[in-house]
């Protein structure tokens, strides 16, 4: 189990001590490091962060958030069959640096897009930021093993294994959704209408 956590601020109110502070708040989450990356561009800034519990690669190469050429990547899971997956890249002339399902998950990306979660058997929640396109893309495993809360308001995107992260975010606001309280209570568990399992987010403003 790890932790992560982020934001996309185009309030610009975001700073390294409160992106430290959100991935702190899962420290129970993954006990053997920690990683953070908060990046600044023109019309917004957007922060990563990362909680590790070693399971596959327990090198210092392996930490996360993961920079690849312009993708960066935060991650929670595990995907099984990366091996296998590994093996039809390095036929595409990707080379890896570690041994990890992560470096795998950004690579495949970087071929496939959103494809690729047609590849992968496993139980993940994953953040990808294209900084040429300026995109960002979000995707848990198809049943939701891997928690991944969200938040948006007024030009704030949160992002968390958790949602104690977002409390320390200063743009959180408490406030609950009763349509989905209602349906967890009455189906346990929230329709589609309120928790989707991909976003794909442009980040230049109309």
């Amino acid at each position: 189990m790890c932790g992560i956590t982020g934001v996309i601020d185009f309030n610009k109110q975001s700073s390294n001590e409160v992106l430290l502070a959100m991935t702190n708040s899962l420290a129970h989450r993954g006990p053997d490091g920690s990683g953070v990356d908060l990046q600044s561009e023109h019309e917004f800034q957007i922060g990563f962060g990362h909680r590790r519990l070693s399971i596959i690669d327990l090198t210092e190469n392996a930490k996360q958030p993961m920079p690849f050429n312009q993708f960066s990547i935060t991650f929670n899971g595990e995907i099984y069959n990366y091996k296998e997956i590994k093996l039809e890249l390095e036929k595409l002339n990707h080379s890896f640096s570690t041994t990890s399902d992560t470096e795998m998950i950004i690579h495949t990306y970087s071929e496939l897009k959103e494809a690729c979660l047609e590849k992968f058997i496993g139980m993940f929640a994953f953040v990808i930021y294209d900084k040429e396109k300026q995109e960002v893309f979000c995707s848990r495993d198809r049943v939701g093993v891997k928690p991944f809360f969200y938040y948006w308001n007024e030009g704030s995107f949160l992002f968390g294994s958790e949602l104690k992260a977002f409390h320390q975010h200063p743009t959180f606001q408490k406030e609950i959704n009763l349509d989905a309280v209602a349906a967890f209570m009455q189906y346990g568990n929230v329709p589609t209408v309120n928790s989707k399992k991909i976003f794909i987010f442009r980040l230049n403003k109309p």
